[in-house]
């Protein structure tokens, strides 16, 4: 017979027997715990979006577009007839530079020569009786201190001699308008300038204020430009200040005229402001009437930001923008949107230069929205 064992053996047997059991299932549990692990944090990580996101960059300044403009003669006027008759003489075409007071051309005027005529044969008649009531008003006048007439045919005979006054100022007032228009035989120019049309020839019937224009006259050495600026930036400009001015037709050339009037008001119709600039042409090598493009140079604005059209969202509230803040969570903020560049978009105001904002937001994106930054994005925005 085997002796029997002792109880303490068992008992030491048994706890060594448990302490295999515990660390085997101990080994077997972290793995396990750690794989649990790293799976939740690969599940949590794939939970959260990652997007793409841009800063808002400055836009070229207002100030640098090249705006339309239309050039005009500093003065200009069409010259029209007075006096009818048939044209004379005429002494210049179109091309022609003239002089203020220059003769232009001739009326021959028979009929006004005739009303001229019979005006001072009326005025004669009216300057003899003028001279018969002015004698009878005083020897009557006389004759009343006497008695030799009675008050009342003294009262008519110096009324009957203001009456032949009036008369006669009226009939030497009608000679002397008529000598007046008879004087508009004679075309002059009204100031220095260039013939710009002529619509007349030797022998043309010409009737007074008829809606034929005989000439047209246009000072060129001179110029106006005139301009729409836009609403953003009208409060730039300044009287006094210079532009740059350059034509299609002479290329590599800039002129720089001055601003010299805004119409001061802002068009209802395109929201603009008509400003008017002044260029000198001494040897007229620019063209009246023409198309031109103008910069105001030393306008004084501030570029606005831009975005990418991918990173608006239009809602109800209007159009928004995501950004992610330093924390990682998604802020939607509303923007105003200035003009749009096509791939570009004018930002006027909701962002600054440092935020960071979403590109092709989901229309899900709502503020307090976790997210990852794509690092790609971010080594792009450093550079």
């Amino acid at each position: 017979m085997k002796p029997a064992r002792s109880p303490v053996k068992l008992w030491l047997t048994a706890v060594v027997v448990l302490a295999l059991i515990a660390a085997a299932v101990v080994a077997g549990l972290i793995p396990r715990r750690r794989q649990e692990t790293q799976l939740g944090a690969v599940t949590q990580e794939l939970a959260i979006p990652t997007v793409t996101v841009v800063s808002p960059k400055p836009g070229q300044p207002a100030s640098g577009l090249p705006l339309p403009a239309e050039i005009k003669p500093r003065v200009e006027a069409p010259i029209y007839a007075r006096a009818s008759g048939y044209l004379k003489r005429r002494l210049v075409d179109i091309g022609a530079h003239v002089e203020a007071g220059q003769l232009l051309s001739e009326i021959d005027t028979p009929e006004l020569d005739q009303e001229i005529e019979r005006a001072r044969g009326q005025l004669a008649q009216a300057e003899a009786a003028l001279g018969l009531a002015k004698i009878t008003a005083a020897r009557w006048a006389e004759l009343l201190k006497t008695a030799s007439v009675s008050e009342q045919d003294n009262a008519e005979k110096q009324a009957d001699f203001k009456l032949k006054t009036a008369a006669a100022e009226s009939a030497g007032a009608e000679v002397h308008r008529l000598e007046k228009l008879k004087s508009f035989a004679r075309i002059t120019a009204p100031f220095t300038g260039t013939i710009t049309a002529r619509n007349i020839d030797v022998g043309d019937l010409i009737v007074a204020g008829a809606a034929k224009e005989l000439f047209h006259l246009a000072q060129t050495r001179k110029l106006r430009v005139f301009v729409q600026v836009p609403q953003a930036m009208a409060r730039s400009i300044r009287i006094g200040q210079t532009a740059s001015l350059t034509v299609p037709e002479l290329p590599g050339r800039a002129f720089t005229p001055k601003v010299v009037r805004t119409a001061g008001v802002m068009a209802s119709d395109s929201r603009t402001l008509l400003v008017e600039l002044e260029l000198d042409n001494p040897k007229e090598e620019i063209i009246a009437g023409g198309y031109a493009q103008v910069r105001f140079t030393e306008a004084k604005m501030e570029a606005a930001l831009t975005l990418p059209a991918s990173t608006i969202l239009f809602r109800a509230e209007g159009p928004q923008v995501g950004i992610v803040q330093p924390d990682g969570k998604v802020e939607l903020r509303t923007v105003k949107l200035g003009r749009d560049f096509g791939q570009t978009i004018e930002i006027l105001a909701g962002v600054s230069p440092s935020d960071r904002v979403i590109v092709n937001p989901s229309d899900s994106l709502a503020t307090g929205t976790a997210v990852s930054v794509a690092q790609a994005d971010k080594k792009e925005k450093n550079q």
